[in-house]
């Protein structure tokens, strides 16, 4: 059997590594964050120093290689790429671009590692990480959604590109504003974020399913 098209094998990594990835981006947003926020000096300095750059190590690599193997699936069912799958892997690669492109290079101005306005860098980092944590639950729903729901694949010429079009839309509006906006009320806290990704996850089912 070609490796390159063993569906089990790269799922099965791809699937290792997203778990790592969302389970790191939840770690940050959900816990090292708030417990930054009441920590003591000397102990918030002990995180930044020895903690997260350690966290952030794995955290990028795994978004890289869930991206990488999803990348090889992609591949693999081209014959078989609907809507969900569209949308799924959409969000997907921005997020692992925000990954690289902006939680990580700020990060290190953050982590002392790079000169810069750490106040300002901080502030991106934060945008970009709430960002993927808004986009995480629809995400995740596509990923296990369009490889296991019965009639979920559709065939290319049956495309709905109302749905994909709106759908697309609503993305890339997310994305415009992680990188040139502002911390909304809507993802500011972590209840918010995570009532907003589960929300963000039935308005894309909604559409997928409706239009």
């Amino acid at each position: 059997m070609d490796l390159f098209t063993d569906q089990a094998f790269f799922r099965s990594f791809h699937i290792l590594f997203g778990i790592a990835w969302i389970g790191l981006l939840y770690y940050f947003n959900f816990v090292q964050t708030e417990y930054v926020k009441v920590a003591d000096p000397d102990a918030k300095a002990d995180v930044m120093k020895k903690l997260a750059p350690n966290a952030l190590w794995w955290f990028r690599w795994a978004a890289f290689f869930t991206f990488l193997t999803g990348l090889i699936l992609f591949y693999q069912i081209t014959a078989r790429i609907g809507t969900e799958i569209i949308l799924g892997s959409t969000m997907g690669t921005l997020m692992m671009l925000n990954v690289w492109g902006i939680i990580w290079r700020n990060q290190k101005i953050v982590l002392g590692m790079k000169e810069g306005d750490v106040a300002k860098a901080a502030a991106k980092a934060g945008l970009a990480s709430r960002t993927n944590t808004l986009f995480s639950v629809p995400m995740l729903m596509y990923m296990v959604y369009s490889a296991h729901a019965q009639g979920s694949y559709l065939v290319l010429d049956n495309w709905s590109a109302t749905s994909l079009i709106i759908g697309l839309a609503i993305i890339f509006a997310i994305e415009a504003n992680a990188i040139w906006g502002k911390m909304l009320p809507a993802i500011a806290s972590v209840r918010a974020v995570i009532t907003s990704s589960f929300a963000l996850a039935v308005v894309f089912k909604i559409i997928t399913d409706l239009l």
